[in-house]
């Protein structure tokens, strides 16, 4: 044969080879799901794995029994959880041991004008309600009052992020415990939008053990959560 033809049949070969492995790969479906809230403004994503927790119980939790129109309309909210058995209890501990895997929650929450005017970098560090921006005094005080739920907190790290657009944002790596539960780690952040509304925060908890070993996959969620620039009427 020629030597032109046993090139032309590895070119066919390969090309062969390239075409199996992209229908392969266009059947193995999407890698990961991306949400965007309600104004499309504020959007993240997880790996497809991840199963969506019941909104529901979500808002129970967030926003309790009673009537809280007023609170639904101000806040976007959604969870997603690692484990087959998605809860929304596993946003403050998860399985025991090796079982446990990461949960991540986001909420948009559009503020009020009294609000605005005391938007900070704490008030973002402190958005989803655990104890990041406080003095030490007062989080000892919390700690000894026996109602408080968030125990032995340690910062592990804290980062002002780039402003981009106008949007300012932290990000925060924290440990705690939840009552007598075993310590969580949680990395949090929260972004202020340029024009001062809402804040938008993301928060991914694990076991010390599992935020280590997934280290690399949480930061890639944390990574893609940002936010547009909302600009002023």
């Amino acid at each position: 044969m020629h030597p032109l033809g046993h090139d032309l049949g590895r070119v066919r070969v390969l090309m062969g080879a390239a075409l199996a492995a992209s229908l392969l790969s266009g059947c193995a479906g999407p890698q990961y799901t991306y949400v965007r809230d309600d104004d499309g403004a504020t959007y993240f994503k997880v790996p497809a794995q991840w199963r969506k927790v019941d909104q529901e119980a979500i808002e129970k939790a967030v926003f309790g029994e009673e009537d809280q129109s007023a609170l639904r309309r101000a806040v976007w909210i959604v969870a997603y959880d690692a484990d087959p058995q998605p809860s929304i209890n596993h946003l403050v501990t998860g399985a025991s041991g090796a079982d446990d895997r990461p949960f991540v929650l986001v909420k948009v929450q559009k503020l009020s004008e009294e609000q605005r005017n005391q938007a900070s970098l704490n008030m973002l560090r402190n958005s989803l309600g655990f104890p990041v921006a406080l003095s030490d005094d007062v989080r000892r005080r919390l700690d000894e009052s026996g109602i408080y739920p968030y125990k032995d907190f340690k910062l592990l790290t804290d980062r002002v992020l780039p402003v981009e657009d106008g949007v300012r944002g932290v990000r925060s790596v924290f440990n705690l415990r939840h009552g007598i539960g075993p310590p969580q780690t949680y990395d949090e952040t929260a972004y202020l939008s340029a024009d001062g509304t809402r804040i938008s925060s993301l928060v991914v908890r694990c076991s010390p053990a599992c935020h280590r070993e997934r280290a690399a996959e949480i930061d890639l969620i944390a990574k893609s959560f940002k936010v547009k620039r909302i600009l002023i009427p």
